[in-house]
């Protein structure tokens, strides 16, 4: 059935928002030649999203060009505004931006592994406060979460899981509590992937997995562009993957004995001291990450006596991380891998050749190896990213009659 005319504007409208998010300021003849509309339908659409505060004018396009149909349009910025929130067992970092996801302020404190419940929801949810009033903000509209362990599918909330802070359950609702805002959680690697996926390596695929390297180890799926969670919220836990070379198998409540006993931060500095590899550690990043960064930058130097242990290091860690990426490839088939997280964006494109030679040789299936590009990072532009998507979603909509 042809759609009715409030479905159809309703439809026009978005479309328009999100080409104004994606293009930034069009005028209406822009408008109309990718929306394919007609000009009075453009003219109409215009008049009804400045009417909802949506748009705005913001300049004029071409110099010698002047009148309303030179007029530049787009989103009002500040129509609402957002957080991204990064939470690590360690601590957690904060940034406030526009409905443009463009940052206005961030910040971040630590959290030491003593520290109580209570309190620890305390210095996170006062970090959010203190952040949005440094960008001049006096009300959030959408917080976006990006936390470690499982999401369950059926409420959107964290998971109880082994080895991981309480307050780190209890501070979506503590911030919901206390902000006029929506809060959204998930999974930090998921949160990458869908960075990587907008802004990072992954622009140009609709399929690929990431393989995330920091403090732990962890995956993300997109499949015909949509991020799959599984049945229980578990896509990815790669940590538990039972793997040859760490002497045991992971259990239900523990991954040690799984892919995380070779890939994780501290297995892998262990491994760097076993090369004899050392860095001095950088700040907020896993030490294995600077390990790693001076093994490349030593393996591309003349060759000697430092550029061979620094080789040797690396083909050893590409051979963990392949055999991580080569079980996540037989079941998935994806064609690209990205090697995500402080430690794969270290290894760069070094440590990605080395990875897709030996997966070459491991699997029939062809699969290209990327290095990503924004580190750590991606999980806080993720959880921004969606904190953007789902405010769009709700101001975007069309006006319940």
């Amino acid at each position: 059935m042809p759609a009715s005319p409030s479905t159809a504007r309703a439809i026009n409208d978005r479309l328009a928002l999100r080409l104004l998010q994606q293009e930034g300021p069009l005028t209406a003849g822009q408008l109309k030649q990718l929306t394919g509309l007609s000009r009075p339908s453009v003219a109409d659409l215009v008049e009804r999203l400045a009417a909802a505060g949506l748009i705005d004018v913001v300049g004029e396009s071409g110099e010698q060009r002047r009148g309303p149909n030179a007029r530049l349009y787009g989103i009002v910025a500040d129509r609402a505004h957002l957080a991204g929130l990064d939470v690590r067992t360690e601590g957690v970092s904060v940034v406030v931006a526009d409905l443009l996801g463009r940052p206005l302020a961030e910040a971040s404190v630590p959290i030491g592994d003593g520290t109580a419940t209570a309190p620890a929801v305390g210095q996170a949810v006062a970090l959010v406060e203190r952040t949005a009033e440094e960008a001049g903000v006096k009300r959030l509209h959408t917080v976006g979460i990006g936390a470690p362990g499982l999401i369950d599918p059926a409420t959107g909330e964290l998971r109880d899981s082994s080895g991981l802070p309480e307050w780190h359950r209890r501070l979506a609702a503590a911030l919901q509590e206390r902000l006029p805002a929506r809060v959204v959680v998930e999974n930090e690697t998921n949160l990458a992937a869908l960075a990587e996926q907008r802004e990072g390596v992954a622009r140009d695929r609709d399929t690929f997995a990431l393989l995330w390297f920091g403090h732990g180890v962890g995956a993300a799926v997109v499949l015909d562009g949509v991020l799959r969670r599984g049945a229980s919220g578990g896509t990815g836990e790669i940590g538990f993957l039972p793997v040859p070379g760490t002497g045991g198998l992971p259990s239900a409540r523990d991954c040690e004995g799984g892919f995380h006993s070779l890939a994780s931060a501290a297995a892998l500095a262990e491994l760097a001291h076993r090369h004899g590899i050392a860095a001095p550690a950088a700040p907020h990043e896993p030490h294995a990450a600077a390990l790693v960064r001076e093994a490349v930058a030593r393996a591309a130097g003349p060759a000697g006596a430092a550029s061979a242990p620094a080789a040797a290091f690396l083909d050893a860690l590409a051979d963990r991380v392949a055999l991580g990426a080569a079980s996540v490839v037989a079941v998935l088939d994806p064609g690209c891998v990205v090697l995500a997280g402080e430690v794969g964006r270290a290894g760069g494109a070094v440590l990605a050749d080395r990875v897709r030679d030996r997966l070459g040789r491991m699997t029939p299936l062809p699969t290209e190896v990327r290095a990503g590009a924004l580190g750590g990072g991606a999980v806080l532009r993720g959880a921004l990213l969606t904190a953007r998507d789902c405010a769009q979603d709700e101001l975007f909509a069309p006006p319940e009659r």
